[in-house]
């Protein structure tokens, strides 16, 4: 395998995202989008990638009872079909780096700004959202996350948090079931039209390297401060959108 390094940067993300009980799909995003890998396999890892680590989160968020599925029903109900409609839509390389140059800049701008979470704590009561408009906001963020190969979490996440959806756990539940989820929908997506030379060393490899993350992640007593991780990720995400932008959009004029 080629880049071995890779495997060190993915175990790093997975221990540090999944203790805050994320999956890391747009930093892996991030990080291969550099390596100019395939596109499609570039999908295909992140979204494995966040399955693996995502899980573990989910369970814990079920077994505590965070999960409201009442609220979170009509999020996945249109978001889940969008995303594998996003997963198959045919699109050329070139147009599929300047979707995800721009979602990465977007999706760092929207972590930087949201919400602190000690305002939200102290809603009394969480902002009420009809079953359409929380279905329109699962099926475009779940669209976008599947044509670009993420869970969706960090659009939903800081949208629902400058929303007040809800409190800050809840909302953290709410964003582990959606990036599950769509994860899944995603690689059913992406399997529908798997090209034959892809690189299963590699995605095994790396497979195997977030799980070791992030289980590690989930099991130590280290808890990284939410804020800091959510300024990081920023920074690093739109770093790398701005970079694939300059490599692919000069293409288009």
């Amino acid at each position: 395998m080629q880049h071995w390094e890779l495997l060190i940067f993915f175990a790093i993300i997975a221990f540090i995202y999944s203790s805050v009980g994320f999956g890391g799909g747009s930093s892996y995003l991030a990080i291969l989008a550099m390596y100019a890998l395939p596109f499609k396999e570039l999908r295909l890892i992140a979204l494995l990638c966040n399955v693996i680590v995502v899980t573990g989160g989910v369970y814990i968020y079920l077994k505590n009872g965070q999960v409201t599925w009442k609220k979170i029903l009509p999020l996945v109900l249109f978001s889940v079909p969008m995303a594998y409609l996003g997963a198959v839509v045919r699109i050329s390389q070139d147009v599929f780096f300047v979707i995800l140059g721009c979602s990465l800049v977007v999706a760092s701008i929207l972590l930087w700004i949201k919400t602190d979470p000690t305002t939200v704590t102290n809603i009394k009561e969480p902002q009420k959202n009809g079953f359409i408009k929380n279905g329109a906001w699962g099926g475009t963020i779940g669209f976008l996350s599947g044509m670009v190969g993420i869970g969706g979490g960090i659009f939903l996440s800081p949208v629902l948090n400058l929303m007040k959806w809800d409190l800050p756990k809840k909302i953290a539940a709410t964003a582990s079931v959606f990036i599950l989820v769509n994860s899944i929908s995603g690689i059913a997506g992406q399997l529908a039209t798997v090209p034959e030379n892809l690189n299963y060393s590699r995605i095994i490899l790396l497979c195997v390297a977030v799980l070791i993350g992030g289980q590690a992640g989930s099991r130590m007593s280290v808890k990284f401060n939410p804020v800091v991780v959510r300024r990081m990720t920023a920074v690093l995400v739109f770093c790398a959108g701005i970079e694939v932008l300059l490599k692919h959009l000069p293409k288009f004029f």
